[in-house]
């Protein structure tokens, strides 16, 4: 029998890519997703993409009564893949009550619910957001943790210290947390991709939106930073290598290759590419323009981070390997995939 996992956030952009991913590995897989940033239909696409059309249950993580009956009716989840949060720096510093609320309640009861239904594993979507405005760079895994920069960022370090905690206190948990840098891009097919509701609040979907048309003007969050053109510096990386590399990690935890309960991976590219730049390759890549202008600092941002992904290259054999110049190309086919469906 294939083993089960549940995926939270698993409608949502980098979640569905992972469903997908797992379901090629063979995997069974449950979705729980309370649609407040993504859309049923998702659903279907990875149904379409992958031939295995997953189980999905609409419901909120921080209903700790509405987990325990999933976790009941689906019985024999070996793992979880916790994706759902909110997720956007600016929209934290507006609302940081709702961030903590959200992302933190939601893995806390997780972590609850997880002894009592015998489920072991547990990968955790953390960010590169811990290290703060780092020290040197690129940044390896022992990059001290620097005072957040926003209520989200503090909540990615809040929750990997409960999830420290909570595994030092002998529960019977093995966890994996996987620092992302920036994942962009979408799958081959154009099936699935980044679509927030409403303005997007990331760059990408920004950008393909200002590039079709749907946005005036692309803003670029100051130039008189500390970087050759100015603009902040960013791994970039490509969304269905990030997801292959949760797979991989399910898979370290259900044969239990490691000797520690806890361990933790950057997942980034090892390339810093500044806004700017990744600008201009899309416009390079695609021939598309892209309209923007250049406007002040935002609170909370990061001048410059990159990833040294050594240790996730060694330990889990994963690397990424698609190129920024085919990934913004996969991005922009989605966009036009948006536009053909009538959906932007």
């Amino acid at each position: 029998m294939k083993e089960r996992i549940l995926v939270t956030g698993g409608t949502g952009y980098i979640g569905s890519h992972t469903v997908v991913e797992l379901q090629n590995s063979g995997y069974e897989v449950i979705i729980i997703d309370n649609l407040s940033n993504s859309n049923a239909d998702v659903v279907d696409n990875i149904e379409k993409v992958s031939g295995i059309r997953p189980v999905f249950e609409k419901l909120d993580c921080l209903d700790f009564d509405g987990l325990d009956a999933v976790f009941n009716k689906y019985k024999g989840i070996k793992a979880i893949i916790h994706f759902a949060a909110s997720k956007a720096v600016g929209e934290s510093v507006e609302k940081p009550l709702l961030y903590y609320r959200n992302n933190l309640v939601s893995l806390i009861n997780l972590l609850e619910l997880m002894p009592k239904h015998g489920i072991e594993g547990i990968v955790f979507s953390s960010s590169c957001t811990v290290y703060g405005e780092p020290d040197e760079l690129p940044v390896t895994e022992n990059a001290p943790i620097k005072k957040a920069t926003s209520p989200y960022g503090n909540t990615k370090q809040i929750n990997e210290e409960i999830v420290r905690d909570t595994v030092a206190s002998g529960a019977p948990i093995n966890a994996i947390l996987l620092r992302y840098f920036n994942p962009i891009g979408a799958h081959p097919t154009a099936l699935l991709g980044e679509l927030p509701n409403g303005v997007p609040q990331n760059l990408i979907p920004y950008l393909t939106q200002t590039a079709i048309g749907i946005r005036e003007k692309l803003s670029v969050f100051g130039d008189d930073y500390d970087t050759p053109d100015g603009s902040c510096i960013r791994d970039f990386i490509n969304v269905v290598d990030l997801a292959k590399a949760h797979v991989i990690a399910i898979a370290r935890i259900l044969e239990n290759k490691s000797d520690e309960h806890i361990e933790i991976f950057n997942l980034g590219t090892g390339n810093g590419v500044s806004v700017l730049e990744l600008i201009n390759t899309f416009e390079q890549t695609t021939g598309v323009k892209v309209p923007h202008k250049i406007v002040g600092r935002r609170e909370g941002d990061i001048e410059k981070v990159w990833a040294n992904p050594e240790h996730a290259n060694k330990v889990l054999g994963w690397t990424a390997k698609e190129t920024l110049a085919d990934t913004l190309q996969s991005a922009w086919n989605w966009q036009k995939r948006l536009r053909e469906r009538g959906i932007q």
